[in-house]
């Protein structure tokens, strides 16, 4: 009968396994051609790259038993490259064992546990008889090995005791530090944030808000005293303590003292605005609201008053990350906005290619046009369309301007209704004013005081403090570090560019770049704002934590050493939900859909359609150009 069904094409349910097995049997497998590669098999030790059926030192010494010719090649050559280069670079370790596998006659030799092992390896450093070697099975995830060529064994060490090896490359101080190991200032930001939730998957590096959301949410089901968890408790409190230059916002906290007369009165608003359309205003229904202890922010009509009730009664009986993320979203925390930026010329005409004068500017302007339109909509939603938004970039007065407007105090930003340039000028010890352009690298003596000044010229200006800080580069992050301390402020971090990334070597070697960088004051400049910050913004994951082969440019600051300075074993972790992935938008007044055509300028296209090259006075058109261009970014 199964016969018979599988010849017909008509299948009563599943076929005998026997059937199966035949037929499986009868297909033929052809062989690979000659000519044809044969893909490697994968290699016992490792499940997938970057990931270990055992432990790295295991399978470290299985090759040292069991391959021990290969292993005494390998380590003979790493011993006689050090002699001239005693920093090793992952590439050229493969280079090695590839020529010792050929000269073997055992290629394979690549794909073995030990041969994927190297591949992971980031550097390794040569002080004969020995051999250090970092590790990175994964983003954030550092392992440390020391080799004895001399008795052929392995040992892991821990980061304080790799770099301390890794110290030797300076000639003289590592035997100086030998003899007295307390001479090191040894730093370990790690036990700081030792009680704070970290995420745990590599995927998850730079989705710290949706992080910090499911972990809140969770902690409201937590049972706390009275039976009422800590999270609602937090959220109630703050919710209380809303205000704006004086003025309550969203509750009155001499009306609503508790939790439980909170979700009374909810309940009671919400039955009240079920009379009223959802157009209509909270001036409409106000009278009764403020009886029951609410201040406005809750939405602009009925509608969006009644919805973020709902949300927050959800999250008072059941929380869950997507209500609190929306409700916590919908809140009007953010009116005044204080932005750094103190190197280079800062301005908004004349500046770009002036020095430390770039793309940072460009950012930050279109940056401030965004910010200010967000802030205006969301406070318009909140139904506090009073209130102005203001965005202030603070960067330095600089007197001998260079033909721009870097010499004036105030400036207001085009395309704003509120927002401005403020600048402050940079003063030496006896207060007097700089007024020559300085060089982002040598800018750091001025910074303290700098940052005094700064503080007083925004409370003159806002007649209050802001809400929120963000500091630009190492030394906008700094000062915003600074003022965020002492104003008791909420700081967010753009680093831009990491200096410590683009120079190979510059923590080791910094003394012999200190005289023109200032590696020392700018490396740490930068692992103070790292950690003082409240939130960090990035562009790409790759910023973070890099890729399988590239180490990213935060996660460069996790561990490392200048000696006769400082040695960092635990700087900045990746895995710390302050780091957010929001990539650069696109400014919609110059990028906009194809059939708003009102908004073309057409009195360009005469010129765009035909222009003349230098070659021969010959006539060409750019739209054909600049129409297949469109199209290959599309």
């Amino acid at each position: 009968m199964a016969d018979t069904a599988v010849q017909s094409g008509v299948q009563n349910g599943p076929p005998p396994l026997k059937t199966l097995a035949d037929s499986m049997a009868s297909i033929k497998v052809s062989e690979p051609a000659a000519d044809r590669p044969v893909p490697p098999t994968k290699a016992p030790g490792l499940v997938r790259r970057m990931s270990f059926t055992g432990r790295p030192i295991d399978i470290v010494r299985n090759a040292l038993s069991q391959m021990r010719n290969e292993c005494c090649s390998l380590f003979g050559k790493c011993l006689e490259r050090g002699k001239s280069t005693p920093h090793i670079m992952p590439h050229q370790l493969m280079d090695e064992l590839n020529a010792i596998g050929e000269a073997t006659g055992n290629p394979d030799i690549c794909f073995t546990p030990f041969g994927n092992l190297l591949r992971i390896a980031v550097e390794a450093v040569v002080l004969a008889p020995s051999i250090a070697m970092a590790l990175r099975p994964k983003a954030g995830s550092w392992i440390y090995l020391r080799f004895n060529v001399d008795e052929l064994t392995v040992d892991e060490i821990n980061a304080g005791q790799y770099l301390a090896f890794k110290e030797h490359l300076v000639e003289g101080y590592g035997s100086e530090i030998d003899s007295n190991p307390y001479k090191v200032l040894e730093i370990d930001l790690g036990p700081f944030n030792r009680n704070f939730p970290r995420m745990t998957m590599a995927q998850s590096i730079g989705q710290g808000v949706t992080f910090l959301n499911r972990h809140l949410s969770s902690s409201m089901f937590q049972g706390g005293p009275n039976g009422m968890s800590e999270g609602k408790l937090q959220l109630f409190e703050f919710l209380r303590t809303m205000c704006y230059k004086g003025r309550a916002l969203m509750l009155n906290p001499n009306k609503v003292i508790s939790i439980q007369q909170l979700q009374q009165a909810l309940l009671r608003a919400d039955r009240y605005l079920d009379d009223f359309d959802d157009e209509m205003t909270w001036d409409d229904v106000s009278a009764r609201l403020l009886e029951l202890g609410f201040e406005k922010g809750w939405g602009k009509n009925v509608e969006t008053i009644r919805e973020q009730f709902k949300l927050l009664l959800d999250i008072m009986q059941a929380p869950d990350a997507d209500s609190l993320e929306r409700f916590l979203g919908r809140l009007p925390l953010v009116m005044n906005v204080v932005i750094m930026s103190p190197h280079g010329y800062f301005g908004q005409s004349n500046v770009l290619g002036l020095p430390d004068t770039g793309g940072q500017v460009v950012y930050i302007l279109d940056q401030v046009r965004a910010l200010e339109s967000e802030m205006r909509r969301r406070l318009d939603d909140s139904g506090l369309s009073d209130i102005n938004p203001c965005v202030m970039v603070v960067t330095r007065l600089i007197p001998q301007a260079m033909g721009t407007t870097c010499n004036e105090r105030i400036e207001r930003i085009h395309g704003t209704e509120h927002a401005y340039i403020l600048r402050v000028p940079f003063r030496d010890e006896s207060g007097r004013v700089l007024k020559k352009w300085v060089s982002r690298f040598d800018l750091w003596p001025y910074v303290e005081r700098y940052t005094l000044d700064v503080q007083r010229e925004i409370l003159a200006e806002l007649g209050q403090k802001p809400d929120l800080i963000i500091g630009n580069y190492s030394d906008g992050n700094l000062v915003a570090s600074l003022l965020a301390h002492r104003m008791f402020v909420t700081q967010c971090n753009i680093a831009h560019a990491i200096e410590k990334t683009k120079y190979q070597d510059a923590d080791i070697k910094w003394r012999e770049m200190d005289e023109t960088y200032h590696f020392s004051c700018q490396f740490t400049a930068d692992l103070i704002a790292m950690n003082h910050a409240d939130f960090i913004i990035t562009s790409t994951y790759q910023e973070i934590a890099g890729n399988e082969t590239l180490v990213g440019q935060y996660e460069s600051m996790k561990a490392f050493t200048m000696p006769e300075l400082y040695r960092v074993v635990e700087g900045i972790d990746v895995y710390d939900p302050k780091f957010n992935i929001v990539s650069p938008g696109a400014d919609q007044d110059i990028y906009y859909p194809y059939d708003q055509t009102d908004r073309r300028l057409t009195s360009l296209h005469p010129e765009l359609k035909v222009g003349r090259t230098d070659c021969g006075g010959s006539q060409v058109s750019f739209l054909p150009m600049i129409a297949q261009s469109i199209c290959c970014v599309c």
